[in-house]
């Protein structure tokens, strides 16, 4: 499957989340969301964990994030997710993608790699959080800026940049 391109339309996804309960795309109904391929153990996510959560809170019910999971690596597991979401206190959905059908439909390469889509549900957005994993007081916000400009009703200025971090592990 090719990989999404700018103004193509976010695959529906149903998954379990760590909290128990079953999230879709269809929760988001009538906002942007960002889709983020995360998981537990790369170092990049590590590094980017804090400002993503920063982000889902600073625009709760303006717009939607959601992690998925989709990696096939010991450390990923439901289990080793709770405990990575309640140790830093995400407050958006942490979802397993056990069967990798998701990021099958999304073709992400790394983690983390943002898919943002406006309310439409149009691929507005697609990369890295921001532009330093390691500097966040000098990085560029990227998924920022662009869900500010989605909900001002316009275009980002920024609309690709290079997904950055460990590659998703993929079953055989």
């Amino acid at each position: 499957m090719p990989r999404l391109k700018l103004g193509d339309s976010a695959p529906p996804f149903e998954l379990p989340g760590i909290d128990g309960r079953t999230h879709s795309l269809a929760d988001y109904d009538g906002m942007p969301v960002a889709v983020v391929f995360s998981c537990v153990h790369c170092p990049y996510v590590v590094a980017w964990e804090d400002r993503i959560n920063e982000v889902a809170r600073d625009y709760d019910g303006r717009a939607g994030l959601v992690a998925i999971n989709s990696n096939d690596h010991a450390g990923d597991g439901i289990e080793s997710m709770a405990a990575r979401a309640q140790e830093k206190s995400f407050v958006f959905p942490f979802l397993r993608d056990e069967s990798q059908a998701v990021a099958d439909a999304y073709q992400p390469a790394r983690t983390p790699e943002v898919f943002l889509f406006g309310s439409d549900r149009r691929l507005v957005y697609h990369g890295a959080p921001d532009s330093s994993h390691n500097d966040p007081a000098g990085a560029t916000p990227h998924l920022r800026q662009a869900l500010d400009a989605v909900l001002a009703g316009e275009a980002p200025a920024v609309q690709e940049t290079p997904a950055v971090g460990c590659t998703i592990k993929w079953r055989s």
